[in-house]
Formats: structure tokens, sequence, C-alpha cells
């Protein structure tokens, strides 16, 4: 089949590698423009459109390409950018979605699982529609969520298993797609604020904002961030009573409910450490807290 590949991050890498090795004629890809990495000035292409130069295939930024091409399909993965209807009316596209619709419509349908408490997610063949992931579903496959998973590892996973049941599906032939049944859910964007830790909540919750990854919270006025922790409870041996929330306490730090126990954090205008590496640099005093006061975003 001639199909159009629109995507952009690294996670719409393998999909198209395993349409192209499954013989189907890549006749453009449709990539995010090259961007600044770091803190130099040079630029760097998206890694599709890496992918595109190495197996020579022909890439554009420009949407605009599309119109007038002799592609019969479009497959979109998460290219990052709402497509006109006019070119929706002019070649069919489908899209993998990394939830199972209607439930987690949008940019964040991965993070907002995790930070909902999702036991399971999925993946799903949509066709694309006008209205915002909002098309008929051709094929779907469910993933499991487990407890200590990240944002990234559950993406990569969405990504290994969508990406065999897109070959599975255009294999055999799209054929008739089914409406989406049940309430919708919007996976908007997350903010700042939804990675900052909210002490006074469970651990459960504190844990699931770190698997989201860029959570953050506060020490000595300061941004500070915790980018590995798990969920754990306070060996309390002393009689000082209820510890307050995002009070340090042994290898711990309080919670509302239960404790965090950080294993990888990140100072302001350090490099990320192990957590003992930093209580044992930053000595806290005893009863300091995190999150104590806040600092700017």
């Amino acid at each position: 089949m001639r199909l159009a590949y629109l995507g952009t991050p690294g996670v719409a890498v393998a999909p198209l590698v395993a349409l192209h090795d499954a013989g189907h004629d890549i006749v453009v890809v449709v990539t995010g423009p090259d961007r600044r990495r770091g803190r130099g000035t040079a630029t760097s292409p998206s890694p599709v459109k890496a992918a595109a130069v190495a197996r020579g295939l022909p890439f554009t930024h420009d949407l605009g390409e599309l119109s007038g091409n002799d592609a019969e399909l479009g497959v979109v993965v998460a290219y990052g950018r709402i497509i006109p209807s006019p070119l929706l009316d002019e070649i069919p596209m489908v899209n993998l979605h990394f939830s199972l619709l209607p439930r987690w419509r949008g940019a964040a349908p991965v993070e907002r699982a995790i930070l909902a408490g999702d036991t399971m997610t999925g993946v799903c063949v949509m066709d694309v529609a006008a209205q915002l992931d909002e098309g008929d579903v051709h094929d779907r496959a469910e993933v499991p969520i487990s407890d200590d998973v990240t944002a990234d590892e559950l993406r990569a996973e969405l990504a290994a298993v969508g990406t065999d049941l897109l070959v599975r599906r255009l294999d055999v032939g799209l054929g008739a797609a089914s409406p989406q049944v049940g309430e919708p859910m919007y996976a908007h964007k997350l903010t700042s604020d939804d990675r900052r830790i909210d002490w006074s909540g469970s651990a459960t919750q504190a844990h699931r904002v770190v698997r989201v990854g860029d959570a953050h919270t506060t020490f000595r006025g300061e941004r500070f961030k915790i980018h590995r922790a798990t969920a754990a409870t306070i060996d309390d041996d002393d009689d000082r009573g209820p510890h307050t929330p995002g009070e340090l306490v042994g290898e711990v730090v309080a919670c509302g409910v239960g404790a965090l126990a950080p294993v990888e954090v990140q100072a302001a205008g350090a490099a990320g450490m192990s957590w003992g590496s930093w209580r044992n640099g930053a000595r806290p005093r005893p009863g300091e807290r995190l999150g104590e006061t806040a600092a700017a975003s």
C-alpha cells in the first residue's frame, strides 16, 4: 500500500520502520521541524526524520505537501499537529492512539492514565476525524499498567504493541470501523502544577506523579526534582507523634497517607544523584520538609 507517514518523536519511529519493512511504499514522511536540543545553537532532526533519512525515504516538514500526492492512506503516530479537514477529505488517515478510546482522548493519554490510577490502558487504530480523537476504531489492544511503570516505559510498551497491531491490520485490510462507545475522558497536556507533588495527599498519588516524569517540589525554597521513587511506610520508633506532610523522616518523606522513598533526585543547580548522596551533602535538619516554600515555576 502507498502510505504517507506523519510522526515526530522517538515513539513514532518503530511503526515507520515496521511498515517499511513489511513492504509498504512510504511515499512521503511528514515530520516536525528540526529543533535546538540542549544548550547549544545547533539543531537536530526529529527522530522520525532521522529514521526516514537513514532509510532513504522522502520527507517534508510541510503538511501542505501531502495535497495532491498519490498516497492511498495516511498513517499518523504522535505527529503533534492538527490535520486540517480539507486534507482529511483528500486522503483517508488512521491514527495509532495510546489509550482505549474514548477514555483519554487528547495529548497526554499515557500520563493521565497513570495519574488516574488506571490499571488498564491500550492502543487503538482509529480513523482521523476533524474532532480530536473522535474517529471510529478499526482495532484495539489492551495493555495492563503495573504499579511502578513510568510513563516513558509504558509509552514504549504501547508503541511496541501498537506497531504490531497497525502492521497486522494493514496487512489484512482496515475493514469496517466501529464508533467509540462509552463516556469520553480528555487527556489534557500536563502543566507544571500537575507535576508538583502534593505531600498532603497519599504516597500512592505522589508516586504516580513521579512516574509520569518531571516531578518537582521544593527544598529550602528552591526547586527540587524527584526522578525515581517508591511508595513506602514510616518506620516510626520515636515519640514525636504524627509527622507533617513533606517532612523528611529517616530515609523517607512523610505524606498525608504513607510515605515516599525517593531513589533518584536533583537539587537546583545540580546534576541528578541518588537520594542517599543528596542527603549526605544537604544534611537536612530534623523536621525539615520538602515543599515547605514554593519556588517560582
